[in-house]
């Protein structure tokens, strides 16, 4: 029973370390969310229109806007209450959508083609065997 002991123990004090930053995390929520005016954004609770299209962050964006960091994409828009410009996450625009499809359908014709290729080589040498094989059973006739 000696043993047990200290992995009870050890068990124990993993599983109240592990609630401790669980807690200190849900207090932070509990204070993001006593001031939803500063920490929702004005886009999710107003109309807004897009000042500048959907588009890939530069290298100074993704460090700064933290809105960059999910996606790589960030699109400004200007909120019409308020008047408050920012940032909107998670778009993509067409024009990216198109051009990402375009290339996955380029790699699998590529693909398609190197692997008809193949077969075709290999079959072409699977024929010249074959053949020579009934050449050498035709001449020891």
């Amino acid at each position: 029973m000696a043993p047990a002991r200290p992995r009870l123990c050890a068990v124990l004090g993993l599983l109240l370390c592990g609630l401790r930053p669980a807690a200190a995390m849900a207090a932070a929520d509990e204070r993001r969310s006593e001031s939803p005016a500063a920490a929702t954004a004005c886009w999710r609770v107003e109309d807004f229109v897009v000042a500048q299209e959907c588009g890939p962050c530069s290298g100074f964006q993704m460090k700064t806007v933290p809105e960059c960091s999910p996606t790589g994409f960030v699109e400004r828009i200007n909120c019409a209450g308020s008047g408050r410009a920012e940032f909107k996450s998670s778009c993509r625009s067409a024009r990216v959508e198109a051009r990402g499809f375009w290339r996955f359908v380029g790699a699998a014709l590529a693909v398609a083609a190197v692997a008809a290729a193949l077969v075709l080589g290999r079959q072409r040498v699977l024929d010249r065997r074959a053949l020579e094989k009934v050449r050498k059973q035709m001449e020891s006739i």
